[in-house]
């Protein structure tokens, strides 16, 4: 089964309530852009493993080159190489990743996080208006928030039933804009139980709601359980960009949409709690961190 939802900024509201994920056109991102990152990305895993590994991951953190979510010498990896860092606060960002990184890829990484941002609260600010929430209440929570990025490489397997790219999951963050690198198909969403294949466009975002903003629509839009799967002869490549709340406020569901006939389904929580929750988990697995929040 596959399906292509296509929408523009002003016409997604179905795709939020029913699916969780949309294709977004029109979007006003630079293609050239968007075409200079790809060319970046690929020369980046294109280097010899000792180049690459002077981004690596230091002890106990999560961002540079490496894997997530790893606890065990005993587990099974996902089929991928990653390279993970946050881009937004400027402050959070890892001295020896982006401020190290060859000018050019240095470049169109800082542009393309500067473009992703404005498409992110343009779009958070219309959903805001098609939920009926006060636009302050979404603002005030993303405007200074968490930004990363995760570039993924997943070379070709011999075997591509024996594995997983990225293990299903649901993102942490509040809005999720995937952008795939080159022509090899491998991302799928669950719906209804069964696993469904995304064919995407070309230059367009897969845009996926993540836990947070189910949690503040009160479930309204839910996040979207996907997976990444591999190919035998062609390796994919795809770039995530996350936009999660600031680690200073806290979240729930949106004030303005509750009542006495409409009350909270999610608890109130710190967004530097959750966060460091979210990625304390022992592996991706489902939503099952969302359901911890779930009243």
């Amino acid at each position: 089964m596959e399906i292509l939802w296509k929408v523009s900024l002003t016409n997604y509201t179905f795709a939020c309530k029913e699916w969780g994920f949309f294709q977004l056109i029109n979007h006003g991102v630079c293609n050239s852009l968007i075409e200079e990152f790809k060319k970046e990305i690929d020369e980046f895993f294109k280097l010899p493993l000792e180049e690459k590994q002077k981004f690596g991951q230091l002890k106990g953190d999560i961002q540079g080159y490496g894997q997530m979510f790893v606890v065990s010498d005993e587990q099974k990896l996902d089929w991928a190489d990653m390279l993970y860092l946050i881009t937004l606060p400027e402050n959070l960002r890892k001295p020896h990743i982006l401020p190290k990184f060859p000018p050019s890829l240095r470049n169109v990484v800082e542009a393309y996080s500067a473009e992703l941002k404005k498409l992110a609260m343009k779009l958070l600010n219309i959903m805001a208006r098609a939920l009926e929430i006060k636009p302050e209440e979404i603002e005030t929570l993303f405007e200074e928030g968490l930004q990363s990025m995760r570039m993924n490489y997943y070379p070709p397997c011999p075997q591509p039933d024996q594995v997983i790219g990225l293990s299903s999951h649901s993102d942490g963050d509040g809005l999720t804009f995937i952008l795939e690198l080159n022509d090899t198909q491998g991302l799928q969403v669950r719906k209804d139980g069964t696993w469904v294949n995304v064919k995407p466009l070309p230059s367009a975002f897969v845009a996926n709601i993540g836990d947070v903003m189910e949690v503040l629509s009160n479930g309204t839009y839910p996040s979207i359980e996907h997976r990444g799967v591999v190919n035998s002869v062609k390796a994919r490549m795809s770039l995530a960009t996350f936009l999660s709340p600031s680690i200073h406020g806290e979240f729930g569901p949106a004030p303005s949409l509750l009542s006495s006939g409409t009350p909270p389904k999610f608890r109130r929580i710190g967004s530097l709690d959750y966060l460091k929750g979210a990625f304390a988990q022992k592996e991706l697995a489902g939503k099952s961190f969302i359901n911890t929040l779930r009243i």
